[in-house]
């Protein structure tokens, strides 16, 4: 009986360091999903060991594969392997994503300030500290993820393709190329590709999450037209947005627009003025969901409208990569596997390159000076060992004063 109790104790204490370590992230976390991997692997490879850089490239793979929001995807996979499993995932997912949920329902209320100069220079801050800590990410994982000539070459192909292509079908098919690539020039090595125990998910739980995702796939829209419940339809509007984006936060809207700006839910105005809010905050864009939830014109709205639409949006992803974990753990044992994954750890470092570029550095850098400040945070970061946060603060502060 003491036994348990201390186990029960023991996780309960593993699920709150999980929160807190997340609650920080979606308190600093400014850039966007390639940003996030970045602020990511600082805090859970570097810093806390939670899992090792292969380890966390394959997670990352795995999660630019499936739909949904790649950078949340990954913080709930690490919140299930160091929490024990599900409570872990759903404390890592509040603990990133309620900020920036809370700060955008604010702005939904009527408390946005940042159309002024002061309030956009420090946007323009935000944006440079996406350069550092994407710049961060791209030296560290270049390093330990292409050390030989077939991985830089996989890379470099990965950048050609995902650039020339563009979008979810570049970063896939560059992945699916990588992949490819290693089965046939990454075939040396031995042994595992990470030493991190395996995710604490049982396969019957993982095709259950499987099935309930189809299920809320399929059953919703029906129900709505058999009721002709808005509340159904509005959940469904959401949850089928994140189900059916690939590529990050950035794609989903064009999705949530023709969701419910064109059938008249929420003002084009008021869909624009959320979205330019939704840059200034910390944490995932996926949280737009719960700026549009609350100003939707129609019930349900306001912080109900903004609980159903967060939730909707985030859970189809979240079903996905619990489902898929049990099955990707047996999978990555495998000989040929280990060298299709260091094929994709390698392609992640060239879709990270081609990330880097655009949207980040093209959105960024304006002037020599933006230049001289990214570079700046990215030596802090890098030789100082500067906490993100730091960083951050000070590039916005700089913003802000030019």
């Amino acid at each position: 009986m003491t036994g348990e109790s201390d186990e029960a104790a023991s996780q309960a204490s593993r699920v709150a360091e999980v929160f807190r370590a997340f609650l920080q992230l979606g308190l600093t976390s400014f850039g966007g999903p390639i940003a996030h991997l970045g602020y990511f692997r600082d805090a859970f490879v570097v810093r806390r060991k939670w899992i090792d850089e292969a380890g966390y490239a394959d997670l990352v793979a795995l999660c630019q594969f499936l739909p949904g929001p790649a950078s949340s995807q990954v913080g709930f996979s690490l919140g299930v392997l160091r929490g024990g499993g599900l409570a872990g995932g759903l404390a890592a997912w509040a603990g990133f994503t309620l900020p920036s949920a809370l700060l955008l329902l604010a702005f939904a209320l009527g408390a946005g300030a940042l159309d002024n100069p002061v309030g956009q220079g420090i946007l323009h801050g935000l944006k440079l500290v996406a350069v550092a800590v994407v710049a961060q990410a791209l030296w560290g994982m270049a390093r330990t993820l292409t050390p030989d000539r077939q991985r830089i070459a996989i890379a470099l192909g990965a950048l050609m393709l995902s650039t020339l292509v563009g979008g979810w079908l570049g970063q896939v098919g560059a992945i699916v190329a990588g992949a490819v690539a290693g089965l046939f020039f990454c075939r040396s090595e031995a042994g595992a590709v990470s030493t991190h125990p395996a995710f604490p998910v049982s396969r019957r739980a993982g095709i259950a999450a499987l099935i309930l995702f189809a299920v809320l796939l399929v059953m919703p829209p029906l129900l709505a037209g058999w009721t002709g419940s808005h509340a159904l339809a509005f959940f469904d509007a959401f949850y089928r947005s994140g189900a059916l984006v690939f590529g990050g936060g950035h794609v989903v809207l064009p999705l949530l627009e023709n969701a419910v700006a064109a059938p008249g839910w929420v003002p084009v105005q008021d869909f624009l003025a959320g979205y330019g809010a939704a840059q200034a905050v910390p944490g995932p864009l996926f949280t737009f969901a719960a700026y549009l939830g609350a100003v939707s014109g129609i019930v349900p709205n306001g912080l109900l409208g903004a609980s159903i639409a967060l939730v909707a949006i985030f859970l189809p992803g979240l079903l996905l990569v619990y489902g898929a974990l049990p099955f990707w753990d047996g999978l990555r044992a495998l000989p040929k596997a280990q060298a299709a994954m260091r094929g994709t750890n390698a392609a992640v470092v060239g879709i990270l390159a081609a990330a880097f570029y655009d949207p980040v550095l093209t959105s960024a850098i304006v002037d020599p000076l933006d230049v001289l400040l990214g570079l700046g945070g990215f030596l802090l970061l890098v030789f100082a060992k500067a906490p993100p946060w730091v960083v951050v603060v000070l590039l916005a502060m700089a913003g802000a004063v030019v």
